[in-house]
């Protein structure tokens, strides 16, 4: 029996994006697990999709640990495919293939252990779309699509770029998939804390941003409100305290999940006694 006794309420995670920092998830999700807090659904966006979705395909944090400290993905050029194509400096098709076997195989929504949804933005109309059935390496290719870095994912007619620039935290697409009780997870720090070594040298050897990092700051300035101010519709909120750790700090897995960790286990007294007044 879970350890905060009979239930009748429905538990939803809420995982945020974060590149790098949504490694943090892990951490989460294996306290969370551990510990016995029910996890009846989950959404994500972003990084925090892929986590959501391995989660809710294997309902094992183990198997989450091993693939984030594994260091062969974490040197990420095997993973990068350059294209020529107008919409994305990389075509996506390694990332694929490294999620699917995360998956265990392309699989389908209907086939995860705990229902799941990610979200993805239509880049043409600005709406959320919340994708939940068909096959989940897609779906989750589509919720990762920076724009200008990655290609953009066709589907139908819509073409598709990552969920965070209209849904950091998706609290309410896991509220609409039947949750009574969401414990949100921000891996976003303050646009300024994210400042980490690579911005401090920059500035000390007096050089402009270059393309790469413009563009990533005018995606993080444009998400970190929204991802902030959601979480207040939360009935808990975690955010881990990632400081200066940057979105491209893959390499940090380790410091990450700790912080991950370290945060809900400071929430876990909190998480009871709200679960238990239910």
């Amino acid at each position: 029996m879970s350890p905060i006794g009979k239930r009748k309420k429905r538990v939803g995670i809420a995982l945020s994006g974060g590149a790098a920092r949504g490694l943090a998830h892990v951490g989460v999700l294996d306290v969370l697990h551990k510990e016995g807090i029910p996890i009846d659904m989950i959404a994500g966006t972003s990084a925090g999709a892929i986590m959501g979705a391995i989660y809710a395909a294997h309902r094992d944090t183990e198997r989450m640990l091993e693939y984030a400290l594994d260091p062969y993905w974490k040197k990420f050029s095997p993973m990068v495919d350059p294209c020529i194509e107008r919409t994305g400096f990389i075509k996506g098709k390694k990332i694929k293939k490294l999620l699917t076997g995360f998956m265990g195989g392309d699989i389908d929504f209907a086939d995860l252990k705990i229902p799941f949804a990610c979200v993805a933005t239509d880049i043409d109309t600005g709406e959320e779309i919340v994708l939940n059935s068909g096959s989940v390496p897609d779906a989750l290719r589509a919720s990762i699509s920076l724009p200008g870095i990655f290609t953009v994912v066709k589907q139908g007619e819509r073409y598709l770029v990552d969920g965070g620039l209209t849904t950091p935290v998706p609290i309410d697409v896991v509220k609409a998939m039947g949750a009574d009780f969401v414990i949100a997870v921000n891996v976003n720090p303050d646009v300024t804390r994210r400042m980490g070594k690579t911005y401090h040298a920059r500035v000390a050897a007096k050089k402009p941003p270059n393309l790469l990092q413009i563009m990533m700051q005018s995606i993080y300035i444009t998400t970190y409100s929204l991802a902030h101010n959601s979480m207040s519709a939360a009935d808990i909120a975690i955010e881990p305290e990632l400081g200066s750790i940057t979105s491209s700090d893959f390499r940090l897995a380790g410091k990450l999940i700790y912080r991950g960790r370290e945060a809900t286990e400071k929430a876990l007294p909190e998480i009871r006694k709200k679960l238990a007044e239910l």
